[in-house]
């Protein structure tokens, strides 16, 4: 019987990827990226082997969202001392660090396992067009 072949990390060939915040709302580009992260867009797919591609991100200071999400989004997170609920709202965390929206959503879309940290770090985002991935990307 024969032996089914398994992608292994030496065999795994990352691509890169940029997008744009400004051009897409940021829920839709978030799933865009974790399936990227994930590797779920390649044939060799297989979910407990990180073979997903590395993401660049810009220009998220001028991050797109539908609807009154500015004052109705309402991020959590707690210190887990008694009174230690702090919460912010979206448009508030776009003006202090933009970076983060992109970075919370895509980091709860990605499984919650061993590879989810492995797959975070090739996530690369910045606030305007400057990046230092600028010959990483084929046309």
């Amino acid at each position: 019987m024969s032996k089914p072949k398994t992608s292994t990390t030496e065999l795994i060939s990352r691509k890169w990827h940029i997008f744009d915040a400004s051009e897409e709302s940021f829920g839709r580009m978030s799933t865009r990226i974790a399936t990227l992260l994930r590797g779920k867009n390649k044939v060799s797919y297989l979910p407990y082997i990180d073979s997903g591609d590395h993401v660049v991100v810009i220009n998220t200071d001028k991050v797109k969202y539908t609807g009154n999400k500015g004052l109705g989004k309402i991020y959590y997170s707690h210190s887990w001392y008694p009174g230690g609920l702090k919460e912010i709202v979206l448009g508030d965390l776009v003006k202090k660090d933009s970076t983060q929206i992109i970075k919370r959503a895509v980091y709860g879309m990605l499984p919650k396992n061993k590879l989810r940290d492995q797959m975070i770090k090739r996530l690369n985002i910045y606030t305007d067009n400057n990046h230092p991935y600028e010959g990483k990307f084929g046309k």
